[in-house]
């Protein structure tokens, strides 16, 4: 299993609300959280699969910044 870890500018759980299917759709239910508390809004998604540009894309796509964070 891999972790990718991203900086978003998600702000809010209703926002996660919003992306909760399809984050479920893409990295599946129960495989990614976010970090609201942290300073870089931190998303984190465990995957055998995905690939970092699938989660960033996403995210840019409903309107958000997404950069991966290095290991």
């Amino acid at each position: 299993m891999e972790v990718l870890i991203f900086s978003t500018s998600v702000q809010s759980s209703k926002q996660v609300r919003v992306l909760k299917s399809k984050i479920d759709s893409l990295a599946g239910r129960g495989k990614w959280n976010f970090a609201l508390d942290d300073i870089d809004k931190i998303l984190r998604i465990v995957s055998n699969s995905l690939e970092s540009h699938q989660a960033i894309s996403l995210l840019n796509q409903h309107g958000f910044e997404c950069h991966e964070l290095p290991d």
